[in-house]
């Protein structure tokens, strides 16, 4: 996992944590929702919170490759997590970069290791540079970036991960131009991501099914001071994380829900038969005035080159969301399993 811990990174890494055919090779903390420490730190204390065994996560480069760092504090909250007051980690960091940790874990374990990567392309791009062979070292590559046939998030033709570090996104596509058909990235774009809406219903059937009471329905008349009471901590710290995207959302005029980006790419990661994938060649667009940091698909073959991208063009939310809320629902429930009641 690459990650910018993030409300939705933090549901992402949840819901491998929560899936039985996952085993998380190691994290790394690229800078883009928070600064990379604080990334870091998040993915840390996620990992106590949810008693997790031993996982490598190594800290990424502090900037993108030629901009200055651009954070979103308003979308994620002043730490990242947003409403959630996550407990610090005594649980040390890697002494490797993010970048050696890509390399290393490909040429220990060629062909076998899923890269998923939920934020900026920073340290991918650097960890190319180190090891040019890592597309056909890979098993395969899960990105959630970009936008096509939809506006961005970011810019009118932006979404945020590629925004931050243009450069990155592009050496990442031009390095996979070589990647034979079955090594080629899955591109989980603002175009699918977008679809992907949870709401509070959703957050409630997560903690009914883990057995966290009192199952609580979170409400946009919620002041933002108020906090989750329930009993089952993964529970309460999401509830709490997502509370503040909600709050976000509805700000910006697109309802009381919040799009689950990472947690989609997570679930693609593991499952790619989840998406209907289209093959196409992805460029990024890194001189233009106005759509500087755009993401192009040659869906026809127009230029001349092969598809390097199978870009998601469908999928199924609600098959998304009834898995998302049982594999992290009963992972909380065998976490934190509830009380058993007291006899009258």
């Amino acid at each position: 996992m690459d990650v910018d811990t993030g409300i939705d990174d933090s549901l992402a890494l949840l819901y491998l944590l929560a899936s039985p055919e996952a085993e998380i090779a190691g994290i790394a903390a690229t800078a883009g929702n928070v600064p990379a420490p604080r990334v870091a730190a998040n993915n840390l204390a996620w990992l106590d919170v949810c008693r997790a065994p031993d996982i490598e996560v190594a800290l990424g480069a502090a900037e993108p490759l030629a901009i200055p760092l651009r954070t979103t504090e308003d979308t994620h909250g002043p730490h990242g997590v947003g409403y959630a007051e996550l407990p610090e980690s005594e649980r040390p960091l890697s002494a490797r970069s993010a970048a050696q940790l890509w390399v290393d874990l490909v040429r220990e374990d060629p062909g076998r290791i899923v890269g998923l990567c939920t934020g900026p392309l920073t340290n991918l791009a650097l960890a190319l540079r180190l090891e040019p062979e890592l597309p056909r070292l890979l098993r395969r590559l899960v990105i959630m970036g970009g936008a096509f046939n939809h506006p961005g998030n970011t810019t009118p033709t932006n979404e945020w991960n590629v925004h931050v570090d243009p450069e990155a996104a592009k050496e990442v596509f031009d390095a996979f131009s070589s990647a034979p058909p079955d090594r080629r990235p899955i591109v989980c774009a603002l175009d699918i991501t977008e679809t992907i809406e949870m709401r509070p219903e959703h957050l409630a059937l997560l903690a009914e099914r883990a057995g966290s009471q009192p199952v609580e329905v979170v409400s946009e008349t919620d002041p933002p001071e108020a906090r989750s009471a329930g009993s089952n901590p993964i529970v309460r710290y999401l509830t709490d994380a997502v509370r503040f995207y909600f709050d976000f959302h509805r700000h910006y005029d697109q309802g009381y829900l919040a799009h689950m980006h990472d947690p989609f790419a997570a679930a693609v990661a593991l499952d790619p038969a989840l998406a209907r994938l289209r093959p196409a060649t992805v460029d990024v667009e890194l001189t233009g005035a106005l759509t500087r940091a755009t993401t192009v698909a040659d869906w026809a073959g127009m230029w001349g080159r092969e598809p390097n991208a199978d870009i998601v063009i469908g999928t199924d939310p609600a098959e998304f969301f009834d898995r998302m809320i049982t594999r992290v629902g009963d992972f909380a429930m065998e976490v934190y399993p509830p009380a058993a009641p007291k006899d009258a």
